[in-house]
């Protein structure tokens, strides 16, 4: 990858955003599916930034391991699987401009149906399955699963702790689940690898960040400014990847 100072400059604060998003917001994560897919293409963007998601994964797991709602994880890992599938078909068929704005709407719309159910039913819990396809489809095409994982995990009313631990358990598995298919795709490659190397210590460094932000967070019983957190990133990303 032939890679000027700004485009390394942007995905180094990417990947200290990758961090902050795995163990504190994780509406952060589609910002850092923006700020990569600036500095590289979007179908290259989309392999480069999987490693680096993965040990943001473990990272996470290993900080909130315990508080995972696994009930919850497995009425989505089924129709994940299906979203990852159809975003494999779909990747395969588009160029990046549709691959982006794509990714962008679908954001919004998850954005608009969580608050859609909280104002005509209060606190009902959100469908499994339509989430479910969206989130496995959207980290499939872009690693822009985060967002809706995070859309629907404010809707089931999930804790801070539950919904950090529940979260790290799932990215860590489908994002496992999706090597393959991303390097048959083509999108991971041996270079693409090198550039992760350079990136890891900003995960780190995230990762750090985001512990610190937590810790802030449940000291002062903030749980709402939490949440507000999520979808205003969440609804930046959205509109800045339909540019």
């Amino acid at each position: 990858m032939d890679l000027g100072g700004g485009e390394l400059a942007l995905l180094a604060v990417a990947a200290v955003l990758v961090g902050v998003a795995k163990t504190a917001i994780g509406g952060v994560a589609s910002i850092t599916v923006a700020l990569f897919a600036t500095a590289l293409p979007a179908k290259e963007s989309s392999g480069a930034l999987l490693p680096l998601l993965i040990v943001g994964d473990l990272l996470a797991v290993a900080a909130y391991r315990r508080h995972a709602d696994w009930s919850a994880l497995l009425r989505l890992f089924p129709s994940v699987a299906a979203g990852i599938l159809a975003g494999t078909w779909f990747v395969s068929r588009v160029d990046d401009t549709v691959m982006r704005r794509t990714i962008g709407g679908v954001l919004l719309f998850v954005v608009l149906v969580h608050l859609w159910q909280r104002r005509r039913r209060g606190e009902s819990k959100p469908p499994a399955v339509l989430f479910g396809l969206l989130a496995g489809f959207t980290t499939m095409v872009a690693n822009a699963g985060g967002a809706v994982m995070a859309v629907y995990l404010l809707a089931a009313g999930f804790p801070m702790l539950t919904f950090l631990g529940t979260a790290a358990w799932f990215f860590l598995i489908v994002n496992l689940f999706k090597v393959p298919f991303s390097a048959g795709l083509g999108l991971i490659t041996v270079e693409s690898l090198g550039l992760n190397a350079l990136l890891i210590p900003g995960v780190l460094l995230g990762a750090l960040l985001g512990r610190l932000l937590i810790r802030w967070l449940q000291k002062s019983d903030r749980q709402q400014l939490f949440q507000q957190l999520i979808l205003g990133f969440t609804v930046v990303s959205a509109l800045n990847l339909l540019r």
